[in-house]
């Protein structure tokens, strides 16, 4: 097959701007992204400034101005502006914050819609506030071709994930937060499988919140901080559930009540993870320059090629994701009854991806490190175990703690 082209990227750069290991085909850039060649030494500079600077490396090394620097750089990759997007603490944190805001928007409101497509601590966390609410809400999970539908006037936040973790399918933002609009709901949107992925626009879809990782798609390591995004005008009418220090107007005036700072910085919660925001800043050097709309044509055709090779080769998988690639994002899905153990020997053979329940292989397509020829080879491993039944052998059913 001929080589795919990037408007214009030059991919053999970007790839090599990662330390993968040799040998190794990685398709699970979706759960967690390769290691950055940068983010060695950025991180060793840090150390340095610990041990130089010690306290000093607040204001000195920039330390407490990171999240909101980094944010600025991330914002760019989600189409929002200078200013509205911070990092810190964990995704599900930052669900917690988003919901707990948006409830107190709309007060006289009960209902949280969301979808079983959904990742699952979201709807742990959306259950668990409003339990602890103790006001009636309800958590109403409905198929995602039903979300549309079950939007009325009971609502006070519709909260999604973009691309369904499992699947890949993709909602349409836009079309959706207008339609919670509409109805006066908040539109609070899960980026997790999307930042770094798929081109985002929080700002022409009107997405009133919206947060996500760093660890997938963006690179930044295991354990890498979260994002979040509020819509600029209304995040000086947030009054924060997770009210921590440094999301005060004054930190360092130690006031015991709390006074929300201005702006985004109101969405900060707790001290900022410095070590692991080094890694951060390495993996968004790597982004400097690339065009989201490359990544994605890109994504696409590599995606595609997956889909023919899989689909001519191994005709006992059954293609989980959407065939559309326009309601895709940057993953592809399979189906079959033992996809644990074939998963467990492509790893074996050194082709990485990973296995999600009950029955889903699923392999992130990641254009900045991989190539045609990686795709290719991918399939022939995969057609190789269908053909000689490698999988069906019983040391392969045993379940790893991560799958």
């Amino acid at each position: 097959m001929d080589r795919i082209e990037g408007a214009g990227m030059d991919w053999d750069a970007t790839r090599a701007a990662f330390a993968l290991p040799e040998g190794v085909i990685y398709l699970d850039g979706n759960s967690l992204g390769p290691l950055p060649r940068g983010a060695r030494d950025a991180v060793a500079r840090t150390l340095d400034d610990w041990q130089a600077r010690l306290i000093g490396g607040w204001t000195g090394a920039g330390w407490m101005d990171a999240p909101d620097s980094q944010g600025d750089r991330i914002a760019r990759l989600i189409g929002a502006p200078e200013g509205s997007v911070t990092v810190g603490d964990t995704l599900t944190l930052k669900v917690h914050q988003m919901l707990a805001a948006a409830l107190r928007m709309r007060p006289d409101r009960r209902v949280v819609l969301s979808d079983s497509g959904n990742f699952p601590t979201d709807l742990y966390i959306a259950q668990g506030l409003l339990d602890t609410l103790g006001r009636g809400h309800e958590l109403r999970v409905v198929p995602p071709e039903g979300v549309t539908d079950a939007l009325d006037g009971d609502v006070a936040a519709m909260m999604l994930t973009h691309v369904d973790y499992r699947t890949g399918r993709m909602h349409n933002m836009a079309t959706l937060t207008a339609r919670a609009h509409d109805v006066g709901a908040l539109a609070i949107w899960d980026l997790a499988h999307s930042a770094g992925a798929v081109p985002v626009d929080v700002t022409g879809a009107g997405a009133d919140f919206a947060a996500g990782c760093t660890y997938k798609y963006l690179n930044a390591g295991p354990g890498a901080p979260a994002f979040v995004h509020v819509r600029p005008d209304l995040i000086d009418a947030v009054e924060p559930a997770l009210s921590g220090w440094l999301g005060h107007a004054a930190p360092f005036a130690f006031e015991p009540a709390y006074r929300p700072a201005s702006g985004i910085g109101r969405m900060r919660i707790g001290t900022p993870p410095v070590l692991q925001m080094a890694a951060l800043s390495a993996a968004l050097d790597v982004w400097d320059g690339v065009s989201m709309d490359a990544v994605r044509a890109r994504s696409v055709a590599l995606s595609e090629r997956l889909i023919a090779g899989v689909e001519a080769s191994c005709p006992a998988l059954t293609l989980a994701s959407p065939r559309d690639a326009a309601s895709r994002g940057s993953q592809v899905s399979f189906r079959h009854p033992e996809g644990y153990s074939i998963m467990q020997v492509l790893i074996a053979r050194g082709v990485i991806g990973d296995f999600r329940a009950p029955d889903i292989l699923r392999f992130g397509v990641t254009p900045l490190y991989l190539s045609e020829r990686e795709i290719d080879a991918a399939v022939d491993h995969l057609a190789a175990v269908m053909a000689g039944r490698e999988w069906d052998d019983p040391r392969h059913r045993v379940r790893r703690a991560v799958t």
